[in-house]
């Protein structure tokens, strides 16, 4: 179902449903500052199964995952090392994805056999309403048939996922960027930088 903003009241109210029909088990599809994301709570075992099957995506491919606030790290992480510290002040909200040693038990689709999890704080303002309303992490993966691009708007979400689609489509309008978010990995020394996305490398590196 792809949100109506005309027909459904006020941004808060469509937040809301959204976010109702996470904590319900389903998949929304959201926009974010970089491109429209794909969310499940990250502790629903068959919501997530059901966002590897709506993206075509390979089941070892973990799924990165977005919380509310720097506090929220606990439910994911089991330690933050100093130099995500210094990035998260400087980067965070913002397209910056840090790998940080994973709690135990997080499931397989969250961290795969790496023993990390991928998260951050979205900038934009109905990413980080609908975490808030979740009151949980949610997974932020993009919106599209993996190895596709990026779904730029709520129409270009659903003409791309239609088998099967995900059960609500959050409208934020066009919010497509020229680039995904960074990726950086903060368990090894030297860190490294995994993907190349909105955050210059050398900015990060320096």
């Amino acid at each position: 179902m792809v949100d109506e903003p005309s027909g459904q009241g006020n941004g808060a109210g469509r937040i809301i449903q959204a976010a109702s029909i996470l904590k319900e088990g389903g998949v929304v599809a959201f926009p974010t500052e970089t491109s429209y994301g794909l969310a499940a709570t990250i502790d629903n075992e068959e919501a997530l199964r059901r966002v590897f099957l709506i993206k075509k995506r390979s089941p070892g491919k973990p799924l990165l995952v977005l919380i509310s606030t720097i506090m929220a790290l606990d439910l994911v992480a089991r330690d933050i090392p100093e130099t995500a510290r210094i990035l998260m002040e400087r980067y965070w909200p913002g397209p910056l994805t840090l790998l940080l040693p994973a709690r135990e038990g997080l499931p397989f689709a969250i961290c795969g056999d790496t023993g990390k999890v991928g998260v951050r704080i979205s900038s934009h303002p109905m990413a980080q309403a609908l975490v808030e309303a979740v009151g949980r992490p949610i997974t932020a993966t993009s919106a599209n048939i993996s190895g596709h691009g990026p779904g730029c708007s709520a129409e270009e979400v659903a003409a791309q996922l239609t088998n099967p689609p995900p059960d609500f489509i959050l409208d934020g309008g066009r919010v497509c960027k020229d680039h995904c978010s960074t990726i950086v990995d903060v368990c090894v020394r030297p860190i490294q930088v995994i993907r190349k996305g909105a955050i210059d490398p050398e900015d990060i590196l320096s």
